[in-house]
């Protein structure tokens, strides 16, 4: 079969198997993601590594899959910025700062802490405190989205506080690498240096928005273009993402989210939305869900990576309901409100993966971290959407009448 029809009959699977898992999930009273997510599960190396069967040859195919999928997380979080309006998030910037800052030290400390007791050295144990205080707020936006909450107080909160606990992940990332491995003076210039990128690329990309993307789009809108504006919009988020890693130095996925967020603010917002929506929910998300299962084989797990899985995954779930929760009250939100936060924060996704991947190349952790930190990825990513709809459907307390 030529390696084409292999992707193609890849990419029919994985589309079928997501919807149909996650239409089953809701029937079942859950976010249709939890499905989507158990079914990359059943498909990837835990169950049936479907890729390895005898009918795919192509050492490529894994590869392609994966590159759909990264397209898939950032059409997620380009919808979820379209979704909510700038003056909204800026309005919960106290929330966002207390719950995003909190939410990155808490992990960190606790995440040390924990590999210490592991016996694990200096280098090591800060790192794996790195990648416990990343956040992956996809997941998280995809069923606040479902639920209907992601405009709520909780769910703005819950978005800027996830860009600002990615900013200080790469931030310390970058830092830790400079110093750490590279340990110069001039390594700590260029921690300098990426600071400067990081403000740089936020305040050039912002102004550019607020200023040339509104006007952009009205022109690109009157040409006589087949779905020029909805190609426009692609190209925007997509180029978005590639500068917030090449020039910014941030995750893409903190980009798209942005471009999303600037082009709310368009009168055409409603078409936009809905010409991008079926691109990513009928073909890239599906496959970014499912993704996350195929990069995983719990079974492998030695013993040792088995117990310090399970460890990161009571951390990563603590530590985050506790820095990110406490964070939302000092910003003002109730106890209640506080909570549902710090569990839309739980989820670590493709941003632990991609923090642990980093520290594979730099010889800061081994294959069996990795292969734990995977599994902790899993289940704070398969946890995340039940804990949340438990909590936002919930029928609050009946009220004294008489008070």
């Amino acid at each position: 079969m030529l390696p084409f029809l292999q992707l193609t009959i890849a990419v029919v699977i994985m589309i079928l198997a997501a919807k149909a898992s996650g239409y089953l999930s809701y029937r079942l009273g859950q976010p249709s993601v939890l499905g989507e997510l158990v079914a990359g599960l059943i498909l990837g190396p835990t169950a049936v590594n479907f890729l390895h069967l005898p009918f795919f040859t192509d050492p490529h195919i894994e590869s392609s899959i994966h590159h759909f999928a990264e397209f898939g997380v950032l059409f997620l979080m380009f919808m979820a910025g379209l979704d909510l309006h700038l003056s909204d998030l800026l309005k919960s910037g106290k929330i966002s700062a207390f719950a995003g800052v909190l939410g990155f030290l808490t992990p960190l400390g606790m995440g040390y802490g924990m590999a210490a007791l592991f016996a694990y050295e200096l280098q090591p144990s800060v790192f794996l405190g790195m990648i416990i205080a990343a956040t992956s707020v996809s997941i998280s936006a995809q069923t606040l989205m479902e639920l209907g909450k992601l405009r709520s107080r909780v769910g703005i909160s819950l978005l800027g506080a996830a860009v600002v606990d990615d900013v200080l992940v790469v931030l310390g990332l970058s830092i830790f690498i400079a110093v750490v491995v590279n340990s110069s003076e001039a390594g700590l210039l260029g921690v300098a240096l990426i600071l400067l990128r990081m403000v740089g690329y936020l305040v050039i990309s912002v102004l550019f928005g607020l200023w040339a993307l509104p006007r952009l789009t009205q022109l690109v809108d009157r040409l006589p273009i087949s779905q020029g504006t909805i190609s426009f919009v692609i190209v925007t988020a997509l180029f978005y993402a590639w500068t917030a890693e090449v020039i910014g130095g941030m995750a893409a996925i903190t980009g798209a989210f942005l471009a999303g967020l600037l082009f709310a603010r368009s009168p055409l917002r409603a078409r936009i939305g809905g010409g991008v929506s079926s691109l990513a929910y009928g073909f890239f998300v599906p496959i970014f869900f499912i993704n996350i299962g195929l990069s995983a084989d719990l079974f492998s797990l030695s013993a040792a990576s088995f117990w310090l899985m399970a460890a990161l995954s009571a951390v990563a779930v603590v530590s985050k309901l506790i820095g990110s929760g406490l964070g939302g009250r000092f910003g003002g939100l109730t106890n209640k409100e506080s909570i549902q936060l710090g569990m839309g924060m739980i989820s670590r996704g493709e941003v632990g993966l991609i923090v642990a991947s980093v520290g594979i190349e730099e010889g800061l952790i081994g294959g069996d971290v990795f292969a734990a930190v995977v599994g902790m990825v899993i289940i704070t990513t398969l946890i995340t959407p039940p804990l949340l709809r438990s909590q936002f459907t919930e029928k609050e307390a009946p009220r004294d009448p008489a008070s």
